[in-house]
């Protein structure tokens, strides 16, 4: 291809938009640069992406995806679903309007974050953030039969939660877009085969976005069932904690993640942390035993004591109380309601304590170790489920739970998906039945399994973005080319480019704005994190073009003849 001989270029005042195939930056709406939002105080990424023309702001937690945006997430859409095809899966799309019996059936209705309506016939609905419960009714309405399983059915739908303080934009909002996989197997050993099934393709999608992951033991939660794994991108921003050894394939979230056993060979000072049970009426103790050799002062709650370890053995706790738990409690036990007759007094005070308390309990007066105020006689007193071997948090660089020789590293992270076996979780309550082979009702073992394509457009983006603007992965890239074409350089040769690159199989752009200048620009190419930047500038006159990559760190002159070649070899290392 060669250059064409100079020639001075008017602009015009405005971008007349051209209606041929070739996609151009005068037909897309990208309302880029100088806007900040308001919430965006140190989240640069959620700020990049506002800016960047990706998404606008509509209310606390709801957003509006401008075209950039909605590029980025069908191509999330369409790696979602090469990887559901994978399994076998077929596609489908629920209503997002969900009856409040089927929650109440599964006993998951009186959950704070849904968001709950009635209809004119004083209906109560409520606007799902899972489907659990429909996928359930509707495939217990269908399926008849074991020579119908397995059965694997996904969408990719908008879920709806009423968030108390949404925050970093798309990582924590009201509204989100989700798929949910729900899995249907007639064996339990049938469905842990599927799950592992899953989680491989997990793997593979995360791994063709060319990011560093990590899949990390987990808490089943709300959903239910007794196995579960997150899927977490390592950021800075991260709201999770996920510990992983540097010597076995250890990984746990901070949910399930417990500290070796250490059990003393004689007593130690005990740190007693207080909390509250959300009716307010039970004071919710942890015992924890520290080294003989430190003292109770020296530890502090934030530092010592995991949360999610007291609440999986005391899951009335309310964690969001973070200071004088008693001063909330005491009202309550003024005037306690009498129990009725034949009834046990309800316990006033929990005591939970760790393996180590447990060992000298015989040594021990509860009373005498803390010092607390005269309580009330009547106490529960807890000992931890099978699963809890300590009330303490696993800390960085602690030796690790799994191997003999490693330590953990805490890595701050941002989970973008999760998978779940269910199990008869919610076969049984809704009574999701299919005829064995013996003639016999079988319940069907289930699995659900999310990927939060909101959170994972934030995520990716958050990943890659440096002070110049954001760095899409090639395969979620809004386009992988940009073509910039200067002051002086005729329509046609910019065209001819971006023809040759895009009958290459190069997903390009052709940025024909006149009305803005070539420096402008290219500050916006970078905001917007396109993989690959070609410049036909001064040294277009000798048949070359400016070729930049900011995120492998090239910039360089390319003959126009070598250009399709010389873009294919860098999209190929992103």
């Amino acid at each position: 291809m060669l250059a064409s001989t100079f020639l001075e270029y008017a602009y015009s005042s405005t971008d007349a938009i051209k209606t041929d195939d070739r996609n151009r930056l005068t037909k897309f709406w990208v309302p880029t640069g100088g806007i900040t939002p308001k919430d965006a105080k140190g989240e640069d990424t959620h700020a990049l992406l506002i800016r960047g023309g990706f998404l606008r702001q509509a209310h606390s937690g709801i957003f509006h995806l401008l075209p950039l945006g909605l590029r980025v997430q069908e191509k999330f859409e369409q790696l979602i679903d090469k990887h559901m095809r994978s399994l076998g899966a077929s596609k489908v799309s629920l209503s997002s309007i969900s009856s409040e019996d089927l929650w109440k059936r599964t006993g998951r209705l009186e959950g704070k974050e849904l968001l709950r309506l009635k209809d004119r016939n004083d209906s109560g609905l409520l606007l799902g953030p899972t489907h659990e419960e429909e996928i359930t009714q509707l495939v217990g309405s269908t399926v008849k039969s074991y020579k119908e399983l397995p059965l694997r059915l996904y969408q990719i739908s908008r879920k709806y939660r009423d968030e108390l303080r949404p925050r970093q934009g798309l990582l924590r909002a009201k509204e989100f877009l989700m798929k949910d996989l729900y899995t249907f197997d007639l064996l339990e050993s049938e469905a842990l085969e599927t799950y592992n099934g899953v989680r491989e393709a997990y793997v593979n999608l995360l791994t063709e976005l060319k990011l560093p992951y990590l899949v990390a033991d987990a808490d089943s939660g709300s959903i239910g069932g007794d196995t579960s794994h997150e899927y977490h991108f390592i950021s800075p921003n991260g709201e999770d904690t996920v510990f992983a050894c540097s010597s076995c394939d250890f990984v746990a979230n901070e949910e399930v993640a417990q500290p070796k056993d250490q059990l003393f060979d004689k007593p130690g000072p005990i740190y007693v942390w207080k909390g509250i049970s959300k009716d307010r009426k039970k004071l919710v103790e942890a015992h924890i035993m520290l080294d003989p050799n430190q003292s109770a002062e020296s530890a502090e709650p934030s530092d010592l004591v995991n949360l999610h370890a007291i609440k999986a053995i005391f899951p009335d706790l309310d964690t969001s109380i973070e200071s004088s738990p008693e001063e909330l409690w005491k009202p309550a036990q003024v005037n306690p309601k009498p129990p009725t007759k034949g009834t046990a007094i309800p316990p006033a005070r929990v005591v939970i304590a760790d393996q180590n308390v447990h060992a000298f309990r015989d040594q021990l007066s509860f009373e005498e170790q803390n010092a607390s105020p005269s309580l009330p006689s009547a106490f529960h007193y807890l000992t931890p489920t099978s699963k809890i071997h300590s009330l303490r948090r696993l800390d960085d660089a602690s030796p690790c739970p799994s191997c003999a020789d490693g330590r953990v590293s805490a890595h701050r992270a941002v989970e973008v998906g999760h998978t779940f076996h269910l199990g008869k979780r919610y076969s049984e309550p809704l009574a999701l039945t299919v005829q064995n082979a013996a003639g016999k009702p079988a319940l069907v073992q289930m699995g659900c399994h999310g990927i939060g394509v909101s959170r994972m457009i934030a995520a990716v983006a958050d990943a890659l973005a440096d002070a110049k603007g954001l760095n899409w992965p090639r395969v979620v890239a809004p386009f992988e080319v940009v073509v910039v074409p200067g002051k002086g350089v005729q329509d046609v040769d910019a065209e001819r480019v971006y023809d040759g690159l895009v009958t290459g199989g190069v997903d390009a752009v052709l940025d024909d704005r006149k009305s803005m200048t070539m420096g402008w620009k290219l500050g916006d190419a970078d905001l917007v994190g396109y993989n690959v930047i070609i410049v036909l500038g001064k040294a277009w006159k000798e048949g070359k073009c400016e070729v930049q990559c900011r995120r492998l760190g090239i910039k360089e002159d390319v003959v126009a003849e070598k250009l399709g070649d010389f873009v294919g070899q860098l999209l190929g290392r992103l």
